[in-house]
Parts: C-alpha cells; sequence; structure tokens
C-alpha cells in the first residue's frame, strides 16, 4: 500500500518562488510507486491549496488561474489520524481528499525554515521531514546560531548583533563597537536566507546604509567581520542526533564576492526548467586540499549535531585565503533543492535522498512516540472541581 506523502511549499516568505522549484523537483524525484504524492501549496496569504497540477512548475506561472482551478484545503486531526479536507467543506460530497502519513516540507526562509511549519505539523502529530522545531528556529536565527557553534567551539567570525530598534536610539555607541572589529564588514538581517538584505561596508556611510536594508527584513541586524579573500565552501549533511554523513564540498561562483539571490536561483528559473540550486555556478568537488576538506567536514557534522539537527542541511563554510582560517558561516535546514546535486557526487540519487528522509522522518517519530507528554490525572477533580484549593496550583 503507497504511503501517503504531503509536499509542503510556497509560504509567507521572500524565497516563495524558490520554494515552488525546490519542491516540484521533490516531487519528481520521488518514487510513485512507493508514494501517493500530494502537492500541498501554501500562497503568500497562507492559504493553502492543493490540485494534481501543482507537480510542476509550468502552471504556477499562472498563478490565479491554477488557484481558481484548484481546492482550498485544511489539515484536521480526527483523533485517529490527520486528513486533508477541502475548505470549506462541501454539503453533499465527502470533503477528505487523503490521510496524511507524512508531510515534507520544503519551504525556505520565514514561516518554513524557521520552525513554524514544523510546530504546526507537531501540534497535528504528523511526521515530517527534517528538522524539529528547535532546530529549525535556531538555525534560521543567525545571532542566536553563532552563539550555540560559540559554546561549542565551533569557529565562527566576530560579530556584533543588535535590534533595529536599538539602532536608532544608539546608532553611535553600536557603531564604535562596530567599527573594534574593523572594516569591511557584513551586515545581515538575523533570520533571512538566499542572500536577501545582505551587504558590505567599508566605511560609516555604508555602514549606515546596509544596516538600514537590513532592518528592511528584519527586527534584528548581524554585523560581522569581513574576509577579504574569501573562498565559500558548502557541504550537506543528511542523518540525526545519532548518525550523519557528508555530501561532497562545493564552491559557489558568485558574480560578487557575496553570493546574490541572482548567482544561487536566477540562472536556474528563467528559461531552464525547474533547476533552482542545482543550476548555479559552482565548482564541484571544490578544489581544496584534504586537509582542509577533513576540516570542513567535521565542522558540519559538529554543527549539525549541536544545533539538534535531523534531515538534510546544508552548512556554509567560509576560508580565508589568506591565513587559511575556516569558520562556519551558517546552516541551511531546509536547503535549496535540497541539495541533491552534491549527494549525487557520491552516488546517491534524489529519489534515494528522499527515500532516506522519509525513513528518517518515521525514525525520528517513533522515537517522539516512546517519550511520554501526558500524565494520567485529573488535576480538576483533585483540586474540588471549581472551587480550588488555598494556595492555588503549583506548575
Amino acid at each position: 500500500m503507497k504511503m501517503n506523502v504531503a509536499v509542503f511549499f510556497g509560504g509567507r516568505s521572500v524565497e516563495h518562488e524558490v520554494s515552488i522549484i525546490s519542491a516540484q523537483q521533490a516531487i519528481a524525484a520521488m518514487d510513485a510507486e512507493k508514494y501517493n504524492i500530494i502537492p500541498v501549496y501554501i500562497s503568500k496569504k497562507g492559504v493553502l491549496y492543493s490540485s494534481d497540477e501543482m507537480r510542476s512548475v509550468e502552471p504556477f506561472k499562472k498563478l490565479d488561474t491554477l488557484l481558481e482551478r484548484s481546492n482550498k484545503v485544511i489539515l484536521v486531526n480526527d483523533g485517529e489520524k490527520v486528513v486533508l479536507e477541502k475548505y470549506p467543506r462541501p454539503k453533499f460530497s465527502n470533503p477528505v481528499i487523503a490521510a496524511v502519513d507524512v508531510a515534507v516540507p520544503v519551504m525556505h526562509g520565514t514561516n518554513g525554515e524557521d520552525g513554524t511549519i514544523q510546530g504546526y505539523l507537531e501540534m497535528l502529530g504528523v511526521p515530517y521531514v527534517g528538522c524539529g522545531v528547535l532546530a529549525s528556529a535556531v538555525g534560521m536565527d543567525k545571532i542566536l546560531m553563532k552563539q550555540v557553534l560559540q559554546a561549542k567551539g565551533i569557529p565562527v567570525l566576530d560579530c556584533v548583533s543588535f535590534y533595529a530598534k536599538q539602532w536608532a536610539l544608539f546608532k553611535q555607541d553600536i557603531i564604535e563597537q562596530i567599527e573594534t572589529i574593523g572594516y569591511p564588514v557584513i551586515v545581515k538581517p538575523a533570520n533571512l536566507g538566499s542572500s536577501v538584505g545582505i551587504k558590505k561596508a567599508s566605511d560609516r556611510a555604508s555602514l549606515e546604509e546596509a544596516v538600514d536594508l537590513a532592518s528592511s527584513f528584519a527586527t534584528r541586524v548581524l554585523v560581522e567581520k569581513a574576509i577579504e579573500n574569501l573562498i565559500e565552501i558548502n557541504c550537506s549533511v543528511i542523518g540525526d542526533s545519532y548518525d550523519t554523513k557528508v555530501s561532497v564540498c562545493e564552491r559557489p561562483m558568485g558574480n560578487d564576492e557575496i553570493l546574490s539571490y541572482a548567482d544561487k536561483y536566477g540562472r536556474g528559473a528563467k528559461g531552464s526548467g525547474s533547476k533552482g540550486m542545482s543550476s548555479a555556478s559552482r565548482q564541484v568537488p571544490a578544489d581544496i586540499s584534504d586537509e582542509q576538506r577533513t576540516k570542513i567536514e567535521t565542522y558540519v557534522q559538529q554543527t549539525f549535531q549541536a544545533l539538534c539537527c535531523s534531515g538534510v542541511s546544508r552548512i556554509d563554510c567560509m576560508i580565508d585565503g589568506d591565513t587559511g582560517e575556516i569558520y562556519v558561516n551558517e546552516i541551511n535546514t531546509i536547503p535549496g533543492s535540497l541539495s541533491f546535486y552534491l549527494w549525487e557526487e557520491i552516488g546517491m540519487s534524489f529519489r534515494q535522498e528522499m527515500d532516506e528522509l522519509i525513513a528518517l522522518a518515521l525514525k525520528k517519530n517513533r522515537d517522539k512516540e516512546a517519550i511520554t507528554f501526558t500524565y494520567d490525572s485529573n488535576i480538576l477533580e483533585m483540586q474540588g472541581g471549581a472551587k480550588g484549593t488555598k494556595g492555588g496550583v503549583k506548575g
């Protein structure tokens, strides 16, 4: 009997379109003999839709027309299983589209990669692919992520972080603190991906401009030392807290020293089907020394486990070409194209990757079911009904 797999994509994020591309790649890669694949598109307004037409990128080019032909849907826990239902529920026909055995979130950025949809699926009780709420939330927040990695002794760049409101009130103090790091610096929104809102600053004037840009995308801003002779190296990890394996390393090649959103996705999304991240310019495998490769593999596995990750992630590292020092830059807990192109280089097909991710999701769910979440008692009866007891309830 086939397993019902709901693939969630889209969402309220600046990476909405990239999510559509990645999801179509995942849907195309999954084994239709094993899985009944149910596309679930989340609009930029947060409305869920589903239809068989959503199995390819082409219909999304005329989005309004596609949505008119699609069903609005909701997820419902009926006490025994979670089902995908038409909404509003039809009066004279069965509203159920399918029971959901496992969910595959392929949603990049805010409201998808940050723990939001993971918390929703946790609440409903749906097994799902990828990182849990904690790992997703911390991995998405560049400031918290760096703090966790620093505590674990994993090398990251020196930085200064602050709220946008603090910048408005204490700009001079913050600038002086940043200048102790020394120019040039990289200014980033704390919780966005795909290089959105990121800018380099070489003096006070460009710093203020960069902070204003970052503040337009997030309430918190991260400023870190820029590596002048930067070599960016990315590596993917698959597994869980107990067992991990690493992919081949890649070196992205952008048109600027900061790999832009257009570098990552523009060339793949225009006129070339749904190649996504797999079409970006890159050197695979990266031309680095065995010593550098070993260090990077160690750091990415340590990062994956320090953040309590599961499923597939891509960890982006930086090599200082002048000193040879290696730093962890950030983690993508739902990487573009699910990093399939990095796994193909070591003999794992995208289909095999999806099988493994679904198996990891079911294993994670079994582990969770072994944990006690409730205690069999009725505290309301113990408290004497509505009267309660003197001193109240102690939590």
